[in-house]
């Protein structure tokens, strides 16, 4: 286990995970030891330029004048914010292993995800994979106003699925997602939780070497949790890697063989699961009693 000099005691507001107690006595996945590298990465920042951002405040009771903003206006450099979404981290992955990552909201974990599948680019630092990672989120091709069948169609070719291989695999993807008679309507007119089941089912048919899924699981309940652990351990013993953020630890400490806890786009801790999760719950349970505390100072003041 490995837990790195970062301070994080004075930091983010909005803290939150989720317990699912079905989950709590899940056993351990047991880990598949390779030593064959299915991603290296390396020293990676990744940050973005957020252009037209506000100053907070104007000073003590004074408004902005017609005139204060039409010199800002004038001026030829637009507020420009630089948010650096992911700091310096570095970890490698083998085959064979199920990584999950853990973090309070806007610490960088879905950053991190994206910038492995190559759809962020970094500002520094390099990501080295040993073949094309599937990121679940076939979300930028999946369409609200198609049918369920013709994105189970779209989704499949995207993954890499040849015409008749996406054709083979469409009732397996209908029956796994449980949508039944839904497959023929639009997906706007599913619940969060169908869509969710839809777009995993689609994103693990094809079986990829690496597979990430971000929150896909937050909507399921225990009955589809199990079913997509079971298809995880599958992808894991054909020599697959397995990413998986989510706020639900038990989740992640049921489907996981390895815990990365990010905290403001560093890596703060990377080892067992039941050991990350438990330190990062002590840090909120610490967090929730300090902010508890401040607000009634505030209130008696």
């Amino acid at each position: 286990m490995e837990r790195s000099g970062t301070d994080v005691t004075d930091t983010h507001d909005e803290i939150d995970f989720e317990i699912d107690p079905e989950d709590l006595d899940a056993a351990p996945v047991q880990a598949t030891p390779s030593e064959q590298l299915s991603l290296l990465v390396n020293d990676l920042h990744v940050s973005y330029r957020v252009f037209g951002a506000k100053k907070i405040g104007h000073g003590p009771g004074r408004k902005p004048s017609l005139l204060d903003r039409l010199s800002r206006r004038s001026t030829a450099d637009p507020a420009v914010r630089e948010v650096k979404a992911v700091r310096g981290i570095s970890f490698a992955a083998h085959h064979g292993e199920a990584i999950g990552i853990i973090g309070v909201n806007g610490s960088g974990k879905s950053t991190l995800l994206r910038a492995i599948a190559g759809l962020v680019p970094p500002a520094s630092g390099t990501v080295h994979v040993a073949s094309n990672p599937s990121l679940l989120g076939v979300n930028a091709v999946l369409m609200k106003d198609l049918t369920g069948e013709r994105n189970i169609m779209i989704g499949a070719l995207a993954n890499g699925l040849s015409l008749q291989e996406a054709r083979e695999k469409y009732q397996e993807i209908v029956d796994f997602a449980e949508i039944g008679d839904f497959v023929n309507l639009p997906m706007k007119s599913y619940s969060s939780g169908m869509g969710a089941r839809l777009r995993f089912a689609i994103s693990a048919s094809a079986v990829p070497d690496i597979l990430m899924i971000d929150e896909a699981l937050a909507t399921g309940d225990a009955h589809f949790r199990a079913k997509s652990k079971a298809r995880m351990d599958e992808i894991r013993q054909s020599a697959g890697t397995v990413f998986l953020v989510s706020h639900s630890l038990a989740t992640v400490q049921s489907m996981c063989t390895r815990v990365l806890w990010v905290h403001e786009g560093r890596l703060v801790m990377d080892g067992d699961p039941r050991e990350v999760c438990q330190t990062y719950k002590e840090y909120v349970h610490a967090k929730n009693v300090q902010r508890k505390n401040v607000a009634k100072s505030k209130k008696a003041g």
